[in-house]
């Protein structure tokens, strides 16, 4: 039996889970497949982990990508299905994601940059809570919070841990990202932010060598950090497409009225 082809040319990469490897092979198997270099269009079957690796790796370059889930959760992805992929491609729709952009230094003065698609976080590494002065806009906003973590969320990473923390559902499109506090203890009543999405974030890390704190942009770690600045990225992307009928834009929405 031919391969079927397609106008534009696709590549399918899989996890390293079972399912996600057999359904690449069963892919392959009924469609042209090209080298991920060459390709219009990226298949990525695996979990939402999976697809953060995959769309940090594609920022910038004009790819689109086309996630079908082979993991737990899913919710970057479309349902798994090996039939009529092609007109699935043709009829989906795009969506650009701007990522995150974080610029970390640590207490020997190393700055460490990274990229995130769904959230920077600052967790804390000891039994003490953390305090942290956060800027907005080269304005102080709120100083000394004491709280285990704090994180800032894109608008498709507010479903994520954003959404575990207590944090808001944000709409796509809507033009602005989420600060939340994770467990405060002072001020007891903040429970965070929504911030214009071009605003640039400061976190100053308040008696570090005592009470140590980790940043992490998605799955970047940088120890022992002492300073942290956050600013969406406007002048890259990377996008993401989704079956028409349950599209980002419809599951952020629905995702605001589950119990």
């Amino acid at each position: 039996m031919s391969k079927i082809k397609s106008t534009k040319k696709i590549a399918f990469t899989a996890s390293d889970a079972i399912k996600a490897m057999a359904a690449k092979k069963q892919l392959c198997a009924m469609y042209e497949n090209v080298d991920i270099n060459d390709a219009d269009i990226i298949v990525a079957l695996g979990g939402d982990g999976f697809m953060l690796q995959i769309l940090r790796a594609n920022v910038g370059n004009g790819k689109l990508i086309y996630g079908m889930n082979r993991g737990t959760i899913g919710f970057l992805m479309n349902e798994y299905d090996s039939k009529n992929l092609i007109e699935r491609l043709e009829n989906s729709q795009a969506f650009n994601l701007h990522p995150l952009r974080m610029r970390a230094q640590d207490i020997n003065g190393k700055i460490t940059e990274a990229i995130a698609i769904n959230e920077v976080s600052l967790f804390r590494e000891t039994r003490q809570a953390a305090k942290i002065d956060i800027k907005v806009d080269g304005i102080f906003r709120l100083k000394n919070l004491i709280c285990d973590g704090i994180l800032v969320a894109t608008s498709a990473g507010s479903t994520a841990y954003n959404l575990s923390a207590h944090g808001p559902i944000v709409p796509f499109g809507a033009g602005v990202l989420a600060m939340t506090p994770i467990s405060p203890f002072r001020p007891r009543r903040w429970r965070g932010a929504l911030l214009p999405h071009k605003s640039k974030i400061d976190f100053i890390v308040n008696e570090h060598e005592k009470r140590p704190l980790s940043a992490v942009a998605d799955d970047t770690e940088v120890r022992n950090v002492k300073y942290i600045s956050i600013e969406e990225d406007r002048n890259t992307s990377v996008g993401i497409l989704f079956d028409a009928k349950h599209n980002l834009e419809e599951r952020i929405l629905k995702e605001q009225f589950t119990a």
